[in-house]
């Protein structure tokens, strides 16, 4: 049990280094029959003392400890998970609305048919369940994206606003605008720029390749640049290896000189470009300085999707060239339980386990596990997915002692801590969501 006093230690603890606020600081020596060939796990043996809900000492396992303690036994420690793009305005529509065929163009259809349900209260339910399993499960920060077209706009920013209020005191929530670039481009942006503005969010959208796209990035460039808000992009969520909507992304950043942090996502075409292709591509988001943010799940899910055909290809973007690039790069949930993915449970582990799996981020698992923590934190601009000394004691405490155990299986077992406290880790149960399927 965690003990329940202001000040108390987790002993017996295993930490992945690069998890650490400052991995080269000599706190502990990597454990050595763990960090050699063949394994390759950088985990540091610590104990990890908590007071007043923040991490107050970080010291090599094994010392002595009088003050209340919990044995974890050699279970790994991790900072809470930062979920840099959803989309809970869409999330658990599946029942009523599914996508028949799981196609990209499917989804498109069927979520714009469901949109017919989307009220103030529908919407606030379904994202308000959706927070609820993140933070469950240990998420301490969530950007979403949000479809505000003309007849969702009202509905879906109130229930936002909602939302960020409810939530404030447990989990930084961030909005993006979620439409076609060319809406910027009329009397509508200014407002759409505004009303993000207010909510303390973001604009950008989904760049399609037409022989405007660099006046609709002027115009969103400077509709950003005057408000000094980050942008984020859908890129290149596609097959053809025409489309090369990231690079012009990243040319406009470069051109308008943007001070303000850019996340693209999806990138999807990366990897089926010629090297040249994509390796001009990167070099000019590097210089950019544009972070990439990949979600291996929904586009394993949607790319390369054929009637009666195995898929050709994984749908994920190059990871390991981007990172290779200086470039940073995260992992998401994206989608969860709408036509787009059907599946999906707000987790980061799960993001981070199938991620793993998916585009064999391991061999060593090195700093990937920063990708659903650190490096999304610091995109973000919060102090979150560390774990160090003064930092808050928002941790995820897992009984898996390495990485092979962690991801072998779904961990729900895992306690969570907020400001050193454990909270409740039961999911919500979907029967609270049946009333709002209409048959």
């Amino acid at each position: 049990m965690i003990p329940e006093t202001p000040s108390y230690w987790l002993r017996n603890a295993r930490v992945p280094q690069a998890l650490l606020s400052d991995p080269d600081q000599a706190i502990a020596p990597v454990i050595p029959h763990l960090a050699a060939a063949p394994i390759w796990e950088d985990l540091v043996a610590l104990d990890v003392h908590i007071q007043d809900g923040q991490i107050a000492h970080l010291r090599p396992s094994g010392g002595e400890i009088e003050e209340p303690s919990m044995d974890l036994q050699q279970g790994l420690i991790f900072p809470g998970f930062v979920d840099i793009h959803t989309h809970l305005d869409k999330a658990h529509t599946w029942t009523r609305t599914p996508n028949p065929d799981g196609t990209f163009m499917g989804a498109l259809t069927h979520i714009e048919a469901d949109k017919r349900y989307w009220t103030e209260a529908d919407l606030y339910q379904r994202m308000n369940f959706g927070v609820r399993c993140a933070y469950a499960q240990g998420t301490v920060a969530i950007r979403t994206h949000l479809d505000i077209f003309e007849n969702t706009i009202a509905a879906s920013l109130s229930a936002f606003r909602q939302l960020k209020a409810d939530w404030s005191d447990r989990v930084t929530l961030e909005a993006v605008a979620l439409v076609t670039l060319d809406d910027y481009t009329t009397s509508r942006g200014e407002q759409l720029a505004d009303a993000m503005a207010e909510v303390g969010g973001m604009i950008g959208g989904v760049p399609m390749m037409n022989a405007d796209l660099d006046a609709q990035l002027d115009r969103v460039f400077t509709l950003a640049k005057e408000r000094q808000m980050p942008l984020d992009f859908h890129t290149d969520e596609t097959n053809d290896p025409t489309s090369i909507t990231l690079r012009q992304v990243a040319i406009a950043a470069l051109r308008h000189e943007f001070p303000y942090p850019i996340l693209c996502g999806h990138c999807c075409n990366l990897s089926v470009q010629s090297e040249d292709e994509a390796s001009k591509t990167m070099r000019l988001v590097q210089e950019a300085g544009i972070s990439i943010v990949s979600l291996p799940m929904c586009n394993l899910f949607l790319q390369d999707r054929q009637p009666q055909r195995m898929p050709r290809w994984r749908g994920v973007t190059l990871l390991h060239e981007l990172r290779a690039q200086g470039i940073p790069v995260a992992i998401a949930n994206d989608n969860s339980r709408d036509a787009f993915f059907g599946y999906g449970n707000h987790d980061g582990l799960e993001a981070l386990t199938q991620s793993v799996r998916i585009a064999q981020l391991d061999r060593p698992i090195g700093t990937w596990p920063r990708a659903i923590t650190r490096t999304p934190a610091q995109i973000m601009g919060i102090a979150a997915g560390e774990i160090g000394v003064g930092r808050a004691a928002d941790l995820i405490l897992f009984s898996a002692r390495n990485f092979s155990e962690l991801f072998s299986r779904p961990q729900s077992d895992r306690r969570v801590l907020r400001q050193g406290k454990a909270i409740a880790t039961t999911l919500p149960d979907y029967r609270e969501l049946d009333h709002l399927v209409p048959y």
